[in-house]
């Protein structure tokens, strides 16, 4: 039997679903937030309202829960982008600091994506935002979870990269062309991608939860950012497929739109300062053995 229960927001997604299973396997209780599970906690961050009761005398919350960034962004989709992000950790943080036993910390999510286009600099946590869409989501993102700082809570933003798993996400997208012999490297080339290993995610996210003296801001990151090109040169040989069609920056834009410009040729080369001076240990420090690992 356990004595600490976490509560994650975003459960069935690609990470809490990998989280919750490392934290069961931990010894945690694990409980989950919906809009309609029959054994989650019940929300509904558009209407403002949660099972604050059901929060009372938990240990830690994970906030993982918002709309995919993926895909062509219309005024519509990234309203949603934005508004699940505020409206969910705006709710979140401010029940916890009106409860009587509120959790230690909350671990509430963020993205590489508050860095923007910022060309071939290491961008550490001290790093400002830059500017764009997903940069203004970032921003907002984080800010929204300030009642819960004030009221005494540990927060911590975990920014996380370009996820490598096999199972969904980005890398699941590109394993289809890349395996058709039809992959190659996107506009020049030369943008840098800041990634990680899901396991790594995941135990960062555990690593957040537990370290008291971590709070704020960190990079969840791979040690070493690699540009575009490398990227796509390392997944060709461990898929063992050509990497000659590149796709232009051009068709990108055409196909994508705006969310090509931040997505696909946005240079943000994220390191994490801040888990490197805490001592955290990569499982996957190097680009092809996380790839091979994802991909096995």
């Amino acid at each position: 039997m356990t004595d600490r229960t976490v509560v994650i927001t975003g459960a069935t997604g690609l990470i809490g679903q990998a989280l919750a299973a490392h934290l069961e396997h931990a010894g945690w209780s694990v409980r989950g937030v919906s809009r309609s599970a029959e054994d989650a906690i019940r929300w509904d961050p558009a209407a403002g309202t949660i099972d604050a009761a059901a929060l009372e005398g938990i240990d830690a919350v994970v906030h993982l829960a918002g709309e995919n960034v993926a895909g062509r962004w219309s005024k519509d989709k990234k309203r949603r982008i934005m508004d699940s992000r505020v409206q969910g950790t705006t709710l979140i943080a401010e029940t916890l600091a009106k409860l009587e036993r509120p959790p230690s910390v909350l671990v509430s999510a963020s993205a590489s994506g508050f860095y923007g286009d910022r060309g071939t600099q290491h961008l550490t946590e001290l790093a400002g935002p830059g500017e764009g869409f997903l940069a203004e989501v970032c921003i907002a993102w984080e800010a929204s979870a300030a009642a819960a700082a004030t009221a005494g809570i540990r927060v911590v933003h975990p920014r996380i990269g370009i996820v490598l798993a096999g199972e969904g996400g980005a890398l699941a997208a590109m394993k289809t062309p890349f395996k058709m012999g039809v992959g190659g490297k996107i506009g020049s080339g030369e943008q840098l991608m800041s990634w990680v290993h899901i396991d790594d995610v995941v135990r960062m996210l555990a690593f957040a939860i537990e370290r008291e003296d971590l709070s704020g801001p960190f990079n969840a990151v791979a040690p070493e950012p690699v540009t575009n090109a490398a990227f796509t040169k390392t997944l060709g040989k461990v898929l063992s497929r050509p990497t000659f069609l590149p796709l232009p920056g051009a068709m990108a834009k055409l196909a994508m739109g705006e969310a090509a410009d931040e997505m696909l040729l946005a240079s943000t080369g994220a390191v994490p300062a801040v888990l490197e001076g805490l001592g955290f240990e990569w499982t996957h420090r190097e680009l092809q053995g996380a790839l091979e690992a994802a991909l096995g």
